[in-house]
């Protein structure tokens, strides 16, 4: 799938970067007019996968994230959010609602709150490699086709 346009944003794993990560997705998103749900929908989908990466990836320390946005084909919004933390042994368990390697105040929802946000999510990891986080959602058209 071809990329017609594309950003790459990196950042220190602070807490407070999470709120800068969603505002520039949803900035970015701005180019295809996506309704009000749908710019709702990736904020939400971001601020889930950065917080994972801030509070999973780097436990114990600050790290570095990559943020890459594109735009494909047929008005669909990409999203990918890697960091090079501690990773994820067993993906699978990992994207079960409930489940959750934080303390008693994650909810163990993340994967499954990016799913119903999100057309499709995609989760690469290895422990001691990080984990990659990618995101698609295709922004319905308002106005006519785009060009």
């Amino acid at each position: 799938m071809k990329s017609e346009n594309q950003v790459v944003l990196e950042f220190p794993s602070r807490s407070s970067n999470e709120s800068f990560a969603r505002v520039a997705a949803a900035g970015f998103a701005m180019q295809l007019d996506p309704t009000l749900e749908e710019l709702g929908d990736i904020k939400t989908a971001v601020s889930e996968a950065v917080t994972n990466a801030i509070i999973h990836g780097y436990p114990d320390c600050i790290g570095r994230i990559v943020m890459k946005l594109r735009i494909r084909e047929g008005n669909v919004m990409e999203i990918i959010v890697k960091d090079w933390g501690v990773g994820i042994a067993n993906v699978e368990q990992a994207r079960k609602p409930m489940f959750t390697t934080g303390n008693d105040e994650r909810s163990g929802m993340g994967f499954t709150i990016m799913e119903s946000f999100m057309d499709t999510i995609k989760v690469k990891s290895a422990p001691q490699k990080g984990t990659t986080v990618t995101l698609k959602k295709r922004i319905s058209t308002r106005m006519g086709e785009r060009k």
